[in-house]
């Protein structure tokens, strides 16, 4: 019985299979990369006040509803993009020590968590025309990303958790 990558009707899986693009680690890097990415863009938007006015809306979850009294209203966009920066950071030193790699996913999958419990309390974010919930409208539908984002988060943490408890396994 021949497999599905080396059967003739699957010419591109017979080439994906011969380039080791399907043996490895290139999805784990490749998620990785994308996160440090989105972290630092994300990050940086948050030193300027055309973010923190956007940012908004967003202070109401309950999670984050703290910031705003804590730092008031600049500063809790500076304390979104420190941790943002930092969280970044220790993904991208995941490369090299997966402890820190732990350190960043674990922070990312806090600030995913926290924005994704934003979504319910959102102003104005479910469609009263077609229906409410599940209708999405306004900022709901940017914040739905945070759900896979979320799950970005927690891939990195079980696979640098991993790798860190029993190195010498690559994946699980």
């Amino acid at each position: 019985m021949s497999t599905l990558a080396s059967s003739p009707r699957n010419p591109i899986l017979c080439k994906l299979a011969g380039s080791g693009l399907l043996t490895g680690d290139v999805d784990y890097h490749i998620v990785r990369a994308s996160m440090v990415i989105l972290f630092f863009f994300f990050g940086y938007q948050k030193w300027w006040a055309y973010e923190a006015d956007r940012l908004e809306p967003f202070i109401n979850g309950p999670l984050i509803w703290w910031l705003y009294p804590v730092f008031g209203h600049q500063g809790a966009s500076w304390f979104l993009g420190v941790a943002e920066w930092t969280f970044g950071a220790l993904i991208f030193a995941g490369f090299w020590n997966k402890r820190l790699g732990v350190l960043g996913a674990a922070g990312s999958s806090a600030t995913f968590m926290a924005t994704v419990s934003i979504i319910p309390f959102m102003p104005d974010g479910w469609d009263a025309s077609a229906g409410g919930f599940p209708a999405t409208t306004g900022n709901v539908p940017f914040l739905m990303k945070d759900v896979v984002l979320l799950a970005v988060s927690l891939y990195l943490l079980k696979q640098d958790a991993v790798r860190v408890v029993w190195p010498q396994r690559a994946e699980l």
